[in-house]
C-alpha cells in the first residue's frame, strides 16, 4: 500500500475513533446517524479499553464488531479493482476481499495507539425518501487547524441499511487511490493471482511481526 492510502486510512481510523459529534440525533438523517453510531461505539469502545489499542487483537474485534458492519466491503472490493473484477473468477473474488479486509485491519490495528482531538461537524443535507445513494458531507475540527472536510458515499445495502463505500478526504478518494494501485501491481505483477498473493504474504509479515511485539522478552 502505498503512502497516500496509508494515510488516508488512518486519518479514517482517527475520524472514526476520536470524533465528537457536533449534532443531535434528531437533527440527522438515517444516512448520517449510521455514521455518528459507528463513531460513538468506536470511541467508547477505545475509551473503556485504550491500553490495549495498539494490540491487532483488540483491533480485529473493534473492526469485525463495529467498523465491518458500517462499510460494504463487497461493494468497496469491486471498486477497488474496476474492470479486473468483473473479469475475476468467485474464488479470486473472495481471496481478494479476504486480504484487502486483512490489509485494512493490519493498518487500523497500526495506528490504534494514536490519539488526537477532534469534533465532526455534519454538513446540511436532503435526502429523497427514495434515495439509494448519498454523499454525506463534514467537516472535521481540530485545535489551531484548518477545517478538514471529509465526505462519505454511502448506498442503501441488500440488507436496506445505509452503507459506506467510500470516503474522500479533502477530495482524494480512499477508493481510487486503491483502484490506481491495485491497477498497476496487476500490470506489473503479472495478474490478479499474484496481487493476491502479494497481499497474502504481506498480511502475514504485519501479522507475525505484531506476535513478534507481543511475545514477553525473556529474562537474563
Amino acid at each position: 500500500m502505498d503512502k497516500h492510502n496509508r494515510l488516508l486510512i488512518t486519518i479514517i481510523c482517527f475520524l472514526v475513533l476520536f470524533t465528537s459529534i457536533s449534532a443531535t440525533a434528531r437533527d440527522l438523517n438515517a444516512p448520517q446517524l449510521a455514521i455518528q453510531k459507528t463513531s460513538e461505539l468506536i470511541y467508547n469502545a477505545a475509551k473503556e479499553n485504550s491500553e490495549r489499542l495498539g494490540d491487532r487483537d483488540y483491533a480485529l474485534i473493534l473492526v469485525n464488531d463495529i467498523i465491518e458492519p458500517q462499510l460494504d466491503l463487497e461493494k468497496i472490493s469491486r471498486l477497488v479493482l474496476g474492470k479486473y473484477w468483473r473479469k475475476a473468477s468467485d474464488e479470486q473474488k473472495v481471496a481478494f476481499q479476504r486480504e484487502f479486509k486483512t490489509l485494512l485491519v493490519n493498518t487500523y490495528a497500526s495506528s490504534f495507539n494514536e490519539f488526537g482531538e477532534w469534533s465532526i461537524h455534519f454538513l446540511p443535507m436532503s435526502l429523497e425518501p427514495e434515495a439509494k445513494r448519498t454523499l454525506v458531507k463534514t467537516e472535521v475540527i481540530q485545535p489551531s487547524r484548518p477545517p478538514v472536510a471529509v465526505n462519505y458515499r454511502m448506498a442503501i445495502s441488500k440488507e436496506g441499511v445505509w452503507k459506506t463505500y467510500d470516503v474522500m478526504i479533502e477530495g482524494i478518494s480512499m477508493v481510487t487511490n486503491y483502484r490506481s494501485s491495485f491497477a498497476k501491481s496487476i500490470r506489473e505483477s503479472g495478474g490478479l493471482d499474484n496481487v493476491i498473493q502479494q497481499l497474502a504474504e504481506k498480511n502475514r509479515l504485519a501479522e507475525s511481526s505484531q506476535l513478534a511485539l507481543d511475545e514477553p522478552t525473556p529474562h537474563s
